[in-house]
């Protein structure tokens, strides 16, 4: 992952809009105080870090830039004395302005976030703050309102897949075509997950096929599922439940998978609508009753139980 982080703002694979504006702050100098979020693994770091790096040369980086983590210490005392003496002072020999980078701020307390705001107004004119979060409601709004927002939202497959593919020629992996569908699919538009992904299924399999990259990750897959389906419609309440717990225990699945799975697929199967409607309220009261964490095994026949109602139904209509 660090290996391929983008290192400047042309490598950068999405999000166009937001780095050409970017870009165009730099070059006319009139950088704002910036507020990136968004998922994690969508860019947000590796934006303001290339920005860092085309605004300072290499020698200069460290007095220029002063870069905080979630897992540093910033509480209040942080923001009223490193982060305000760093503020503070101005650089001789560059004109320019310092760049102050708090990376997770959402985990920063409001008492931190609140003796901010002031810091960030005060000096203006030879710092810029740049605020990087996952969720924007846990920003105070005063920040909020001080500050550029750009919101980094997950990456679409067709702008995974290239930078993917470079990986994998750079690396020499081999990859099938379902293996990077699969690839896409689970990290769900968070570039890291993939290629961690990616690393951990070569790591263990040497051959990144759809069902070794679900069998690393310990997804059902979609077989499975069509399986645990058909038995739950089709056959009798102890042979479904039998072998569902049977494949649950070979594959090692959690129940919440199956479900959250088996969720995509009963969209697809053409039950009546008002069917259809009971059934996905009953998974949601299970999929709630899991969160609880109650029992697995009372859930499933739960979840058994509801698809057996569901076909009666089915057949009673029809």
């Amino acid at each position: 992952v660090e290996k391929y982080r983008p290192q400047a703002l042309s490598e950068l694979v999405s999000h166009r809009d937001i780095l050409s504006t970017v870009q165009r702050f730099i070059s006319e100098d009139r950088l704002p105080h910036l507020l990136l979020y968004g998922p994690p693994g969508t860019g947000k770091t590796s934006t303001i870090l290339a920005c860092a790096k085309q605004l300072y040369r290499e020698r200069e980086f460290s007095s220029m830039v002063l870069e905080l983590n979630a897992s540093d210490d910033r509480g209040i005392d942080i923001v009223r004395g490193p982060i305000l003496s760093f503020a503070s002072t101005r650089t001789i020999f560059k004109k320019g302005f310092k760049l102050v980078i708090l990376d997770e701020a959402d985990a920063m307390t409001q008492d931190a976030q609140n003796a901010l705001r002031r810091v960030i107004e005060k000096f203006t004119e030879n710092t810029r703050f740049c605020l990087i979060c996952n969720y924007l409601s846990k920003i105070i709004p005063a920040l909020q309102s001080r500050c550029t927002r750009f919101r980094f939202g997950p990456l679409t497959p067709e702008l995974m897949v290239p930078r993917l593919r470079h990986v994998i020629q750079e690396e020499g992996v081999d990859v099938t075509e379902d293996g990077m569908k699969a690839l896409v699919t689970l990290s769900s538009g968070d570039m890291r997950r993939a290629l961690n992904i990616l690393q951990s299924t070569t790591m263990a399999f040497g051959k990144v096929t759809e069902e070794n990259v679900y069998t690393c990750t310990g997804h059902p897959l979609k077989s499975d599922i069509a399986n645990i389906l058909d038995w739950m419609l089709n056959q009798d309440f102890s042979t479904a439940y039998r072998k569902i717990m049977e494949l649950k225990t070979l594959k090692g699945l959690a129940l919440q998978d199956i479900l959250t799975e088996i969720h995509l697929f009963v969209h697809r199967v053409d039950f009546p609508p008002s069917v259809r409607i009971q059934l996905l309220i009953k998974m949601a009261d299970i999929e709630y009753r899991l969160a609880a964490g109650t029992s697995e095994k009372i859930q499933l026949s739960s979840l058994i139980a509801a698809f057996q109602v569901t076909r009666d139904l089915v057949v009673a209509e029809a």
